[in-house]
């Protein structure tokens, strides 16, 4: 095979060195020169011809102007261009301006250029007609106007005659167009138009059959506007347009169509089918466009109208969007918009965060209701079949509508089934933790958007949660074998149920929320939410050490996934929360109590009791109070009646007060009480030692003092016929004023079966008792069987009376004579 090459080769060039191939090349040789010979003799006859016909051959392209339009056309001068268009010849036009006969009222130039190119049919020159084969526009500005008035620069080219045209009028035709560094802008301010493009370059080769005509248009422009209603925004703004259009004429509709395939706009692909109407008084047009691109990238391309809006979302892979144009050229407002989508499997953005493993149906109109016109209020954007998962959440929209672009709103439904845990992925775990239980969400929605937030929500639906374990930072408190049933009306959420483990305490709890989400999203200061709340058993230390214990501040923010936490940790706070009590049993400390009723209002953190209701130590109590935050601490406030509780239970229960002198077994006998104090209540739910403050009054019934050492100590002196160790009270009351550690007693008066005792004076818990005693030595048992009482005070006092002091002294208390008692009782 090799050698078969070699072969032809040599005698390829064996055949190069012979006469007759060098006959032949000469002959190539003179037939290009006398080729390009002729050329440039022809080229240069025509100019010899232009330049001396040139007179009468303006004046037959004015006579061809002027005999289409009506208006000025000015041409600053024409030249042959040599050699371009042979055999035709090219003229080219400079400084031309074509305007409508009412410039002088709109000042719009429909054509200023600064070269136009014509090629000329050379055949239909010599017989005395002009016949453009092609024209070729460059440097130029074409500037098509309609006015509010509806007054028009196009108005140019007069019609033509009626009747059988000429046979040169029928054959005369435009063959190609080629515009180069051409400013194109059609304003339409009766219909809010403006299309604004700079044509960096365009070619067309027409084909003529008949009436109708196509092309393949070979574009590229820069879009600067493209605006269906300048007061909506412009789309596709500074985006370079390139392609090839494929464009058909049709005379019996009038109507020019266009479709192209791979459009270049910007950095994306667009395939479009469209129809314009050339009607003088209605211009319908239709443009239909597929493309694959990303969410932003489609954002850029809207008007701002919709960018502004759209931009704020976003999804991660390419999206599949067909979108329909239809609209008049002539008309007033927008044209009608439709778009449609389907999203699988992509990630979508919105302003709270991201959703995942994102599915559904899109399409938008903004003539949603037929002959609503087509507006923003018209405007829908409808959902279907949309599935995903929110920060781990997984849920479904399976009908979802946003209409009104003025006033939006948005409405649907709302289904999700989940692992409580899921949450923890939302929600600061300094704020809230999540583990165990199942949770459902079933809810249709509907609320206003304003500026991308939610408000005036509606929720209508059921959320149910149960088993779960919850840890509420803030309060260290956890929550364990959760139930939670919460059904959201037009008017209130209403909770159903929630049920819960607290360590000690097991609770079961009602409560309704009226105008709930409008509050959470707005005003959660104005929130109140009422419980109805009841306990088998409730340790009230401990839950006060809930209410009390110092609060921490929000958890810090670090990235939007700390949003929710912020604002649901701000709700709780600021919201109202009144509860109605009860308890079957309710301990604080070593007080127990039964049956226990109490209206609680929780308001900025601080705590007010009303009605507050328990049986205690065989008898009862209420109360009502408050605590307010101060610093760490709280400041309580109280009022309570106590109403013949066995004294030494109740005493025991409260830990004697801190009284040291006597133990609650030294005393006997049923308490009743009232009181009005302050005092103050640490972190933690525990009272602070000495603290309180205030007034209060007692009475003891059926008491007694048994074994009750200082008394045994002078007894054995003073009475040692007298029984006391066990020593029965008659009577046994006073009015105490305290003040922390100090205790101001007023007459506080002891009719016992061994004595009768007043006490006035100062008694400490510590330090400082000063208590002035007043002892009739006078048996009572003498005065038992007087009836009468005021017979009976009278013969107090009767006999001799000791007046003594009981003082504190190095801690102890001594019993010294009162040697001043009568100077007190003159005072």
């Amino acid at each position: 095979m090799k050698i078969r090459m070699n072969q032809f080769w040599e005698t390829i060039k064996t055949y190069f060195k012979t006469g007759n191939f060098r006959g032949i090349f000469k002959k190539i040789v003179f037939f290009f020169a006398g080729f390009v010979v002729l050329v440039l003799l022809c080229s240069g006859f025509l100019a010899i011809y232009f330049d001396t016909n040139k007179t009468e051959i303006v004046a037959q392209i004015n006579a061809e102007i002027n005999d289409n339009i009506k208006g000025t056309i000015h041409i600053g001068d024409i030249k042959y261009k040599f050699l371009k268009g042979f055999p035709n010849m090219t003229l080219a036009l400079n400084q031309v301006e074509l305007k409508d006969s009412l410039w002088a009222i709109h000042k719009r130039t429909l054509l200023k250029a600064e070269q136009i190119e014509i090629r000329i049919g050379l055949w239909s020159l010599l017989i005395n007609e002009v016949n453009i084969d092609k024209i070729e526009i460059q440097k130029a500005t074409l500037y098509l106007f309609k006015g509010k008035n509806g007054i028009v620069n196009t108005d140019v080219f007069r019609p033509k005659p009626k009747g059988n045209k000429s046979e040169s009028a029928t054959t005369s035709s435009i063959n190609e167009i080629s515009l180069s560094q051409v400013h194109f802008i059609s304003e339409n301010q009766l219909g809010n138009k403006l299309f604004d493009f700079d044509v960096i370059s365009l070619k067309s080769k027409i084909k003529h059959e008949q009436d109708n005509w196509n092309t393949n248009l070979h574009v590229k422009t820069l879009a600067k506007s493209m605006a269906f209603n300048t007061k909506r925004g412009t789309f596709i703004r500074d985006k370079i347009l390139e392609g090839i259009l494929v464009v058909d004429f049709s005379n019996e509709k009038n109507q020019i169509s266009v479709r192209t395939e791979n459009l270049e706009i910007g950095n994306d692909l667009f395939d479009i089918k469209a129809h314009f109407s050339l009607d003088k008084n209605k211009s319908p047009f239709d443009i239909a466009i597929k493309t694959t691109i990303l969410w932003q990238d489609a954002s850029a391309l809207m008007s701002e109208n919709i960018s502004s809006r759209i931009s704020r979302f976003d999804l991660k892979k390419p999206i599949e969007v067909g979108c329909t144009i239809i609209g008049d050229m002539n008309a007033i407002g927008d044209p009608e918009i439709v778009v449609k989508t389907k999203i699988s499997d992509n990630e979508l953005q919105i302003p709270d965060g991201i959703i995942t493993n994102c599915t559904f149906d899109a399409s938008f109109t903004n003539n949603y209701i037929k002959g609503n016109g087509c507006n923003d209020v018209n405007s829908t954007v409808t959902l279907a079949n949309f599935s995903g998962a929110y920060k781990t959440i997984p849920f479904t929209i399976p009908m979802g509508m946003i209409s009104n672009f003025e006033k939006t709103i948005a409405a649907g439904s709302f289904k999700s089934d989940f692992n409580v845990a899921l949450l923890n992925e939302m929600i600061n775990k300094d704020f809230m933790r999540f583990s165990n239980g199942q949770a459902k969400v079933s809810l249709d929605f509907k609320f206003d958007i304003v500026n991308l937030e939610i408000q005036k929500p509606l929720f209508t639906g059921d959320v149910t949660v149960t088993n779960a374990t919850v840890n509420y930072g803030p309060r260290n408190l956890t929550f364990l074998k959760t139930d939670i049933e919460l059904d959201f009306t037009e008017e209130a959420l209403l909770i159903k149920k929630i049920n819960f483990k607290d360590r000690r305490n097991i609770v079961f709890m009602e409560g309704k929320i009226d105008n709930f989400l409008t509050l959470f999203y707005e005003n959660p200061e104005k929130m109140l939410v009422n419980w109805d709340i009841y306990a088998p058993y409730l340790d009230v230390k401990q839950f006060l050490g809930v209410i009390t214990k110092s609060r921490q501040k929000s958890p810090k923010k670090k990235n939007k996934i700390d949003d929710f936490s912020d604002r649901l940790y701000s709700v709780i706070d600021k919201c109202q929360v009144v509860l109605n009590l009860k308890a079957d049993k309710m301990v604080y400390s070593k007080l127990q109590a039964n049956n226990a009723k109490a209206t609680v209002l929780l308001a900025n953190n601080k705590l007010i009791v009303k009605n507050g209701w328990v049986q205690s130590s065989g008898g009862t109590i209420s109360f009502d109070g408050q605590l307010v935050p101060k610093a760490d601490d709280f400041l309580l406030e109280s009022n309570a009646k106590i109403n013949r509780v066995d004294i030494a239970r109740f005493l025991t229960s409260l830990n004697n007060f801190g009284i040291q002198s006597f133990k609650p077994k030294n005393i006997k006998g049923f308490l009743s009480a009232s009181a009005s104090l302050t005092g103050k209540l640490l972190s933690g739910g525990q009272l602070k030692t000495n603290s309180l403050a205030g007034v209060a009054k007692f009475d003891v019934i059926k008491g007694a003092l048994i074994d009750f050492e200082p008394i045994q100590k002078v007894g054995k002196f003073a009475f040692p016929f007298r029984d006391v160790d066990n020593i029965m009270f008659r009577d046994l009351s006073g009015n105490f004023k305290i003040n922390g550690d100090l205790i101001n007693v007023s007459n506080l008066k002891v009719s016992s079966s061994v004595l009768n005792l007043d006490v006035n004076g100062v008694y400490s818990f510590n330090r400082g008792t000063n208590l002035a005693l007043t002892i009739p030595l006078r048996n009572p048992k003498r005065d038992e069987k007087i009836t009468n009482k005021i017979e009976r005070a009278e013969r107090r006092n009767n006999g001799i009376v000791l007046h003594l002091l009981a003082v504190d002294e190095a801690g102890k208390i001594k019993i010294k004579w009162d040697k001043n008692h009568e100077k007190a009782d003159l005072q």
